[in-house]
C-alpha cells in the first residue's frame, strides 16, 4: 500500500475527465496529491456523455463493462464498497451474433451453453473452441497480469517480455490465432471481433489482444444499472467526498514547461492554473500538437496508424422487441473485406456491420413505458478519408434503418422516434480526437507497450499520459489501468493487476 502521504503539497492538474482522467485523479489522490480535473465539456465522463432526449437515455459511449474489479478498486482507495453505490448486472448472452445468412449464434455465460452454441455451427470447433481459450488465458496470464499495468517507458521494459510473448505466438494476429483452432467461418468471425472493441482490425491487431475474451470468461460481462452515465455520476460523487477539485468548461490551451518542466496550464480565458504534476488524458498528440511547445513525441518517429472511425446512431422506439439481446453484433455479407475498405482504403462500403445495444433489455428506465432505447455503432473510415459526413450522415442512418428493419427490428421505420447521430467529425470536435478517431491509434504490434506513447514524456519528467492512446491501450480496463501505470511510474511501487 502507497503512503497517502507521498504526494502531500503537491499540486496535480488532470487535463480531462474522461474515464482515464477520472481514475487518475482517484488513485493520485489517494496517495495525497491536492488534485484539480480539467474538463473541457460541461459534465463528466468524455466519451461516456449521457444524451436524454424524449425521454430516452443514451449512454453516448462505452456501454461494456468488463474487469469490474477495477472500479471496485478506485472505491476501495477510500475504504469504500462500490456496491454500495451502482448495481453491475451480469448478462447473457455477453452478445447475440445475426449472421447474414439469417443463423444467429449466442456467446454466452457458461462455456458448456456457448460449447452448444458452437455445435449447431461445427460439432469440431467445440474442442478447438475449448484450446482457444487455454491459449487466450495464457495470454491473459502474461498480457494482463504482468504487462498491462507495467510501464514501458525504456525499450528494455519491452525486450524483456519478448521471450514470453514469443512463446505465446504473439507475433501473429487476432485472426490468425483463432483461424488455428476454429474453422467454421461465421464462428470465426464472431470470436475475432474483440479488438474492434478497442479499435483494431483483428487481421493486423497482434495476439496479445486474444486476452480479452479470456478477460471476458473469467470476469463476465456486465450492465451498470443506469448505465454507464450512472457509473460517472458515482465516481464523481466520490471524487467529490474525497476533496478533489473539478472545473468544467476549462478548456486547456496550453501546458506550460520552464526548464523542461511543467509548472502548470494555461486556460483558453487565459487563467493559469499551478502544477507541480500535470496528467494529460486525452490523444496524445493532440496533446503533442496543440498544448506543448513544438518537440517530438515520445514515441519514435514511424507513421502512426489511427483506429476507425465510428458513426454513431441513437434512437427509440414506441414498440417493445423483447427478443433482441442487450448486446447485438448484426454482421454484413463481408468481413475481412469490409474491414479493409474501413481500415485501409478508408472509404465508406456498400455494407456494414453494426453493435446494437438495447440497454432497456436490462433496464426499463432508459424509456418510455412501452417503448425502447437503442445505440446503432457502425465501424466507418477515420477522417483521413474523404467522406463527406454533412450529407453521408442522413444516408448512412437510412440505410441502417432498413437493414435493420428487414433483419431484427421489424416495422422499425414506422416505430422510430428521436433519431440523431454522431460522426467522426463529431468526435474530433467534441472530444479532440485525432482524425475523429474512436479509439486513438491502432493496437498493432508496432504500436503497443513501448511503441505506444509512453505514460511519461521522455523529455518533461513531470508529464504524463493516461488513456486510449497510452500504454495499455483503449477500451475500459485499458484507460483504467493506464492510471495504474501513471502511480506506479511516480511511485516506483508495483500497482497490482487485481486479476
Amino acid at each position: 500500500m502507497t503512503s497517502k502521504t507521498f504526494g502531500a503539497g503537491k499540486k496535480l492538474v488532470v487535463i480531462g475527465a474522461g474515464f482515464a482522467g477520472i481514475a487518475t485523479a482517484l488513485r493520485l489522490r489517494a496517495i495525497g496529491y491536492d488534485v484539480t480535473l480539467m474538463e473541457r465539456l460541461d459534465s463528466l465522463g468524455g466519451r461516456a456523455q449521457v444524451f436524454e432526449r424524449g425521454g430516452y437515455r443514451h449512454d453516448a459511449g462505452p456501454t461494456v463493462i468488463t474487469a469490474p474489479f477495477l472500479f471496485d478498486e478506485l472505491f476501495e482507495l477510500f475504504d469504500e464498497k462500490l456496491s454500495d453505490h451502482l448495481d453491475f448486472v451480469p448478462l447473457d448472452p455477453f452478445y447475440r451474433f445475426h449472421f447474414a445468412d439469417g443463423s444467429q449464434f449466442d456467446y454466452r455465460a457458461s462455456i458448456e451453453d456457448t460449447l452448444t452454441e458452437i455445435r449447431r455451427f461445427n460439432p469440431d470447433d467445440a474442442d478447438g473452441y475449448l484450446k482457444l481459450l487455454e491459449k487466450s488465458k495464457k495470454v491473459y496470464d502474461v498480457g494482463f497480469k504482468q504487462l498491462v499495468h507495467r510501464p514501458f517507458t525504456r525499450v528494455w521494459d519491452m525486450i524483456k517480455q519478448v521471450p514470453a510473448l514469443l512463446i505465446l505466438k504473439c507475433y501473429k494476429t487476432v485472426s490468425q490465432m483463432v483461424n488455428s483452432h476454429l474453422k467454421h467461418p461465421l464462428i470465426r468471425q464472431a470470436f475475432s471481433i474483440h479488438p474492434l472493441l478497442v479499435g483494431g482490425n483483428p487481421f493486423k491487431t497482434t495476439a496479445i489482444y486474444t486476452l480479452i475474451h479470456y478477460l471476458e470468461r473469467r470476469w463476465g460481462v456486465f450492465f451498470c444499472m443506469g448505465g454507464t452515465g450512472k457509473l460517472v455520476e458515482e465516481l464523481g460523487a466520490l471524487m467529490a467526498r474525497q476533496g478533489i477539485n473539478i472545473q468544467f468548461n476549462a478548456d486547456v490551451d496550453e501546458i506550460i514547461i520552464e526548464n523542461k518542466r511543467a509548472t502548470g496550464v494555461r486556460l483558453s480565458n487565459n487563467q493559469i492554473v499551478d502544477a507541480d504534476l500535470v496528467v494529460f488524458g486525452g490523444d496524445p498528440e493532440t496533446c503533442y500538437q496543440h498544448l506543448l511547445p513544438k518537440k517530438k513525441p515520445s514515441l519514435p518517429s514511424i507513421k502512426k496508424q489511427y483506429s476507425m472511425g465510428l458513426y454513431v446512431l441513437y434512437f427509440g422506439t414506441n414498440k417493445l422487441y423483447p427478443d433482441v439481446a442487450h448486446h447485438s453484433i448484426w454482421m454484413g455479407p463481408r468481413f475481412k473485406q469490409l474491414l479493409s475498405e474501413i481500415f485501409d482504403a478508408k472509404h465508406m462500403s456498400e455494407d456494414f456491420s453494426l453493435y446494437v445495444h438495447r440497454p432497456t433489455a436490462t433496464d426499463k428506465s432508459f424509456a418510455p413505458e412501452g417503448c425502447e432505447s437503442f445505440y446503432v455503432l457502425c465501424p466507418v473510415p477515420n477522417l483521413q478519408g474523404n467522406v463527406k459526413w454533412e450529407t453521408e450522415g442522413e444516408v448512412l442512418r437510412d440505410r441502417i434503418v432498413t437493414a435493420l428493419e428487414e433483419t431484427i427490428l421489424p416495422d422499425l421505420s414506422s416505430v422510430i422516434e428521436e433519431v440523431f447521430w454522431m460522426t467522426p467529425e463529431d468526435f474530433a470536435s467534441d472530444y479532440r480526437s485525432m482524425h475523429g478517431a474512436g479509439f486513438s491509434i491502432e493496437p498493432r504490434l508496432t504500436q503497443s507497450a513501448w511503441f505506444r506513447f509512453h505514460n511519461r514524456d521522455s523529455a518533461i519528467d513531470n508529464l504524463y499520459f493516461v488513456g486510449a492512446g497510452t500504454h495499455p491501450g483503449a477500451g475500459l480496463p485499458g484507460v483504467v489501468s493506464s492510471a495504474k501505470v501513471v502511480e506506479e511510474l511516480l511511485t516506483g511501487v508495483e500497482v497490482g493487476s487485481g486479476g
